[in-house]
């Protein structure tokens, strides 16, 4: 694995490499590792823990928790470390598919981001053993699938599919596993995330049709088509009603409710303009809608309890 990416970066890296700025340099790295992805997570992260996972406990206790602030600092190495090496192997793709950001990304070598990839990593599971050995077992093996991934799993449709859903949703698994919360509310709504992120990953095969024509890469829709695949994210905008179903019988979800009033008017007109969809653009748009349903469903963890957070800053000694 290791020998395989130095001859790797050997092979993409610039003979003449131009000089840029400091600035430029961490807007190319903050690209790369798509910091606003990053930053999402660790809202829903510490929402989740808030909300869901410990609603007992106030929010001083979770918010200077230490084992939860390490874990949230390892999942951001280790998230940022996999869209590293996944920006290393699609770089050619990339290059097709999005050459404005590619531009950006490739201000930074590949051996340079080879690197980092290694220290983020190093620095993530160095952090998870300060919460437990379990922790840093989690997350070793969360690093070898993330490169399994980009290096093996993206090159066949289903496990393509299956995969990038499942290694998005891990990281709440983290918080999750941390608190021993294993109540059937949490596994509805990640459920229902699941499907969520199926139908984006699903999208943005349709988005990047052109890079893996060219790549030879054999996604959903090549393989099958893009009528099929549309039948596919229809079928699983239908799936979603059934977790959304099984939340609306909980009064614990709160004025969460809304938020999934709101998710029934969005995929309405989502399916709409899939089924209009022709273009690369069209199927960017669709793709900015389902970001608008993870982030909106991430941020609606509040309407959960809206009188929670007042209550425990009120109670709260700090």
């Amino acid at each position: 694995m290791v020998m395989d990416l130095i001859e790797m970066s050997k092979q993409n890296t610039p003979k003449k490499p131009k000089k840029y700025s400091i600035f430029y340099i961490f807007l190319s790295l903050l690209s790369v590792v798509r910091g606003y992805n990053i930053v999402i997570v660790v809202i829903a992260q510490y929402l989740a823990a808030i909300f869901i996972f410990s609603p007992e406990k106030s929010l001083t206790d979770i918010i200077f928790n230490l084992d939860l602030y390490l874990i949230v600092l390892t999942t951001t190495c280790v998230i940022a470390a996999g869209y590293i090496i996944n920006n290393f192997y699609d770089a050619d793709k990339d290059a097709i598919n999005k050459p404005v950001k590619s531009k950006l990304d490739n201000i930074v070598g590949q051996k340079t981001k080879l690197n980092i990839y290694f220290l983020l990593n190093f620095i993530g599971v160095a952090f998870a053993f300060f919460v437990s050995w379990r922790a840093a077992l989690f997350f070793s093996v969360y690093i070898f699938l993330i490169w399994l991934y980009s290096h093996k799993l993206k090159k066949y449709p289903l496990t393509r599919l299956f995969s990038a859903s499942i290694l998005a949703i891990l990281p709440l698994f983290a918080v999750f596993i941390y608190y021993k919360n294993f109540s059937t509310i949490v596994f509805t709504h990640a459920a229902f995330l699941f499907l969520i992120l199926m139908i984006r990953e699903l999208i943005k095969d349709l988005e990047n049709i052109k890079g893996d024509v060219v790549q030879n890469n054999v996604t959903i829709p090549l393989k099958y088509g893009e009528y099929f695949t549309k039948l596919l994210i229809t079928l699983l905008v239908v799936f979603t009603l059934d977790p959304i179903y099984f939340l609306w019988k909980y009064p614990e979800i709160g004025m969460m409710k809304y938020y999934f009033y709101f998710v029934g008017i969005v995929f309405v007109i989502f399916l709409f303009l899939l089924w209009k969809a022709k273009t690369k653009m069209d199927y960017l748009i669709l793709h900015n809608i389902t970001k608008l349903i993870i982030v909106a469903g991430v941020l609606s963890l509040m309407l959960i309890d809206t009188s929670v957070i007042i209550q425990r800053i009120l109670n709260a000694k700090i």
